[in-house]
């Protein structure tokens, strides 16, 4: 599995691009605001149909154009596919593949899987849940079609639940349909339970080993799911908590509300953590990612690096070059010096300038 090419319109910083990627380790760099995280948005956007970014679709397009195109072509067990989306304004993306349209997003997953590493998910550890969550959501999404049907339903019942229990006081005589989107909001929910329980089960089989090495054998790391309502139990709390929820107008109860805790030797470094504790978890977390991406669709994913390196300290750094041997990687980052200090592989080399790519010598 790999990306071949990469064809942008009117997307961000780029009025026209067309760039080949080798199939080992490519480096994009240049100056801060160039357009190097635009171009990873792209293709992150063309395999996830979401941007890591959180952007909304106008905010993709560039200034003064309705609509923008990214065309990308992967390689997948020997043979291309073609990925085209078409952004435009207030409208919904267009979708095809291989020039056939696609209806759902679901039709996506798969075709292309990654693992995206960014400065931000080195704040992951101490930052709030949400943030684990996304990463949760995200990675679920991509292994499991089913995850991605169940969590969008469950985020539109919540909606909708939300709304109501803010309308009853107004119009006591809708209390009666709270019941309904209980038993709805709770069966989404308990899938959604039920299916991040195994993954930690399979993440912790992972990840524990990588962070060992990684901390030269002195710490022992353990990732705990801290689900807001045990798996079994949700409709049963959501009728508890209704008065709760009926005063405040919002939903107590549910796994928009769950965390994942870091322990190492039981000490949970979210709170009582160093500052280098915390990024040497959240770089454990991320190789995991590409060994359960591996075990669960026999497939390699393309491993994203987002300025990643600059954050991160010499011995990490090269923790993290040592471990995507065999994986096509994306980089970015201002200057090439750290790789030729610590003379690492590189394949293809991009210069970044102002939405142009310029393809450079190898070092």
């Amino acid at each position: 599995m790999r990306v071949k090419s990469v064809a942008l319109n009117n997307f961000r910083n780029y009025s026209y691009l067309y760039t080949e990627f080798d199939k080992g380790t490519n480096i994009l760099y240049g100056d801060n605001a160039q357009g190097k995280t635009n171009l990873l948005e792209s293709i992150y956007l063309s395999g996830t149909c979401r941007s890591h970014r959180g952007s909304k679709d106008e905010e993709m397009i560039q200034f003064g154009e309705e609509e923008a195109h990214i065309r990308v072509v992967v390689r997948k067990h020997g043979l291309d596919h073609q990925i085209d989306m078409h952004i435009k304004r207030k409208k919904a993306k267009g979708i095809a593949i291989n020039q056939i349209p696609i209806h759902r997003a679901s039709e996506l997953f798969g075709l292309l899987n990654f693992v995206m590493f960014s400065p931000e998910d080195l704040q992951i550890i101490k930052r709030g849940p949400k943030e684990r969550r996304r990463f949760l959501d995200a990675e679920l999404c991509q292994l499991d079609k089913s995850y991605l049907h169940d969590i969008s339903n469950y985020n539109k019942i919540l909606e909708h639940r939300n709304k109501l229990l803010k309308d009853i006081p107004f119009h006591p005589e809708l209390r009666d349909t709270l019941a309904v989107w209980d038993m709805q909001l709770a069966e989404y929910g308990e899938r959604i339970i039920s299916a991040r329980n195994k993954f930690l089960i399979q993440l912790n089989q992972m990840i524990n080993g990588i962070h060992k090495e990684l901390s030269g054998g002195k710490e022992d790391l353990y990732v705990k799911y801290e689900p807001d309502v045990s798996e079994g139990y949700m409709e049963e709390k959501l009728i508890r908590n209704q008065e709760r929820d009926l005063k405040f107008g919002m939903t107590s109860v549910g796994p928009h509300r769950d965390d994942l805790c870091f322990l190492i030797h039981n000490i949970d470094i979210r709170k009582f953590g160093s500052q280098g504790q915390q990024r040497s978890c959240a770089l454990s977390l991320k190789l995991s990612e590409i060994e359960l991406v591996k075990h669960a669709t026999n497939e390699i994913p393309v491993l994203i690096l987002d300025d990643v390196l600059s954050e991160l300290d010499g011995s990490r750094q090269n923790f993290l070059l040592d471990s995507i041997h065999g994986v096509q990687t994306i980089i970015t980052c201002t200057g090439l010096d750290g790789f030729v200090k610590n003379r690492f592989e590189i394949n293809k080399i991009f210069k970044v300038v102002n939405g142009n790519v310029a393809i450079e010598d190898r070092l």
